[in-house]
């Protein structure tokens, strides 16, 4: 088997034509069992150690098992096959990775269970590795709000670039650093974006950066449902599928990237707003009791 044939993302088996099978390429469904195998045992194991938290430990399971079942959903289910053949599945698939799945597992915090999966000298290791002066200052630099923002913006315009975009089509090797640039950069806007405990959250700066993320892919969306030209025909060749022409997929899909994934950021940014308010006004309530 060559290189390319094992990284190909269009091993698909199902009842019927390849389009409508699952995929179960191996490299995509190993790190898959792997990263959920690895979870469980850390989980597990803080879940034996912690009694008063285990609630919290609950809450963050359910949320990572929420977000790693999308993720599996999007890379493995028969949206993923069809994707390589109707656009608009093919931007589904991307938004459940950037705007579903992403958020959720960011809210589990997985690294704490991620850790304790590994023996004791490996989490030593991992912590002096982590704790390396190059590594911080990078990640320090890469986690403001503004980079990250940036970041993932700029990963999602690049790879929407006509020549790029059909180059992942035709070569795994692209087709898996476009699926990993999407979720990466993800995962990094919502961990910059999403409160946590022990962190003082800048809600104003985390509400204009979701509305600004809203803003620009907004308008990439509706480049694609209002362009009278196809960007991507070699994407288009199954629209018929669904009973589409190709500019039908276009618009289809672009209106999957402004519509219900503009509702996401915009809902985030509202309850996120929600949570300054209450705050804000717990610590009114509470300066208001002091003694003067």
């Amino acid at each position: 088997m060559s290189f390319e044939a094992f990284l190909s993302t269009s091993i698909c088996y199902g009842a019927g034509a390849p389009e409508a099978g699952w995929t179960l390429a191996f490299p995509i469904t190993l790190p898959l069992a792997t990263i959920a195998l690895i979870y469980a045992i850390g989980a597990s194991r803080l879940w034996r150690r912690s009694s008063r938290g285990r609630p919290e430990r609950t809450r963050q399971a359910l949320l990572f098992a929420a977000g790693w079942g999308f993720l599996t959903g999007a890379l493995v289910s028969p949206i993923h096959a069809l994707g390589e053949r109707v656009f608009a599945a093919h931007m589904i698939e991307h938004e459940l990775l950037m705007a579903v799945a992403a958020p959720l597992l960011v809210a589990a915090c997985p690294g704490a269970a991620l850790i304790w999966a590994l023996p004791a000298a490996f989490r030593r290791g991992t912590g002096m590795l982590t704790h390396g002066k190059f590594l911080q200052a990078v990640w320090a630099v890469a986690s403001r709000p503004l980079n990250a923002t940036a970041i993932h913006g700029i990963a999602i315009w690049i790879w929407h670039v006509p020549v790029l975009f059909e180059a992942a089509l035709q070569q795994g090797v692209l087709h898996y650093a476009q699926h990993a640039s999407f979720l990466g950069t993800a995962l990094l806007f919502w961990w910059v974006i999403l409160p946590r405990s022990g962190r003082q959250q800048a809600y104003g700066s985390a509400i204009m950066h979701l509305f600004f993320t809203s803003l620009h892919t907004g308008l990439l969306g509706v480049l694609l449902l209002l362009s009278p030209k196809l960007w991507y025909p070699q994407n288009a060749a199954g629209a018929a599928l669904w009973g589409l022409t190709p500019i039908d997929d276009q618009q289809l899909a672009g209106l999957v990237m402004w519509v219900p994934a503009g509702l996401i950021y915009g809902g985030a940014a509202l309850l996120l707003a929600g949570l300054w308010i209450s705050k804000s006004g717990l610590r009114e309530a509470t300066h208001g009791l002091r003694p003067g």
